[in-house]
């Protein structure tokens, strides 16, 4: 029997519920299964993200803020459609939705990816330090537009 992506998503979004309700030390009650799947799905686009940007610059000598901003891209991407069928479940229009995801991830990259990233590489921390150190502030931020901006109710 195959699987319809609504039923795919509602599963997803089960599981994340389910563990979330099983955090330890209060964090059952504070942390909402959309960041759990948050953190699932960004964690794998984060890691698409820095494969594209280790051989686009580490492989293929591509100047970095090129490199950055395609994997960037790809990645954002990725997760834009990730997140709408599986873990927030939007049946919003996708064209004004992605809009405001595109502004979102603009401010996102200008501020977290550029501004911190390759601003801790001129600053001599290697490349992927860098885009780990970025990657952990916008987390933070790309949840919370995600959630209250982009997907909102």
């Amino acid at each position: 029997m195959q699987t319809t992506a609504a039923e795919r998503g509602r599963k997803f979004n089960n599981v994340m519920a389910a563990i979330a309700a099983r955090l330890p030390f209060g964090l059952n009650r504070i942390v909402p299964p959309s960041l759990l799947g948050f953190a699932v799905i960004n964690s794998f686009t984060f890691g698409v993200d820095l494969v594209l940007l280790s051989i686009l610059h580490g492989v293929l000598d591509v100047v970095l803020w090129l490199s950055i901003t395609i994997a960037y891209a790809c990645a954002f991407a990725l997760s834009y459609f990730l997140n709408r069928a599986f873990n927030f479940r939007s049946h919003a229009p996708v064209g004004p939705q992605f809009g405001i995801y595109v502004v979102v991830v603009i401010v996102n990259y200008l501020a977290w990816i550029l501004g911190v990233g390759s601003g801790l590489a001129a600053l001599g921390v290697d490349y992927r330090i860098a885009r780990l150190a970025a990657g952990a502030c916008e987390a933070v931020y790309m949840y919370a537009a995600m959630r209250w901006v982009v997907f909102r109710n």
